[in-house]
């Protein structure tokens, strides 16, 4: 029995979410905690998962409040590290129509700063499952860390499981982008793209045929979210359309996080690995996942908008 479900390393941030405007007509900024690894396991810890997270905050208010608020969730935080040479990493986050885009304070952000020798292997070898996304592949020494860690996870025959989450001002160029994020995919079992990534980390852009490229390049599951209309979801059997869950969306940041730790979530309680998982069983777990995400983007933020079993 692994003691823990699932295990992420990477961003954990403030994601100050716009939220009206003040007496004198200027916009007021919610503090939310997210970072899309983070967003994964509470939705995992929410649904009654055992989750901990590897990363980096600041020794400030910011990298102080994250912590306090992911073990509320529930998350197991001992690979949590904090540093005074750099600031808890922030996202500003502009709504439109539920719809947001992104302005970053990052240079350096703490999360960047994680070295190989701070990472808690013990974690990640006491879990089912070591999720990761790339913009722990952006920096310095994360990048550095990021790769030991899926190399310890590989060896230990940990399943892994990638999203990539592409932000282009965290990037020097996109082609820059496209190669680094390309070259976590041998590494992965288990990968879900968005919509807007498919061509970037494919070179498919059509969703159906890029979870099925995802496949030929060794996922055993690929997933591919599309907002509104749903996700795709593939096997080495085929693909399969899952439709959106949900009412009018309020604030879709960590929607697809949601609709991943859902995902992880019953695959890591299957007790199954990614290989032995039908096209069948991958179309439940993803219906699951569905719901996950249509309640998360009812609520604002995103660590603390993730719904419990009891909400689906």
């Amino acid at each position: 029995m692994k003691q823990f479900d699932v295990t992420a390393l990477g961003e954990i941030l403030i994601d100050f979410t716009e939220s009206g405007q003040s007496e004198n007509g200027m916009r007021l900024f919610e503090q939310n905690p997210g970072g899309a690894p983070a967003n994964v396991l509470s939705a995992v810890a929410h649904l009654g998962g055992r989750a901990a997270f590897i990363g980096k905050v600041g020794r400030d208010m910011h990298g102080k409040f994250l912590r306090e608020t992911v073990e509320k969730c529930g998350i197991d935080t001992r690979g949590l590290v904090d540093t005074d040479k750099g600031f808890t990493t922030l996202a500003f986050v502009a709504l439109s129509g539920g719809e947001r885009s992104f302005s970053f304070a990052r240079k350096p952000g703490a999360d960047t700063l994680l070295t190989p020798d701070e990472v808690d292997y013990g974690r990640i070898s006491e879990s089912r499952i070591f999720h990761i996304g790339s913009l722990s592949l952006t920096d310095e020494p994360v990048k550095s860390a990021s790769l030991a860690a899926l190399e310890f996870a590989q060896k230990e025959g940990v399943i892994i499981s990638y999203d990539p989450n592409y932000r282009a001002s965290l990037w020097e160029s996109q082609e820059k982008a496209e190669r680094e994020m390309q070259s976590i995919l041998p590494y992965a079992d288990v990968v879900k793209i968005s919509e807007e990534e498919t061509a970037l980390i494919t070179g498919h852009a059509d969703p159906v045929e890029a979870a099925g490229g995802l496949i030929c390049k060794g996922a055993a599951v690929a997933l591919v979210t599309m907002g509104g209309e749903g996700a795709i979801v593939a096997t080495k059997e085929g693909t399969m359309h899952i439709p959106a869950m949900g009412g009018k969306p309020v604030d879709t940041t960590g929607a697809g996080d949601a609709f991943m730790g859902g995902f992880l979530f019953k695959l890591a309680k299957s007790e199954k690995k990614p290989t032995d998982i039908s096209l069948k069983a991958a179309e439940e777990f993803a219906k699951f996942a569905a719901k996950v995400a249509g309640v998360c983007i009812s609520r604002r933020g995103a660590i603390n908008a993730m719904p419990g079993l009891d909400e689906l």
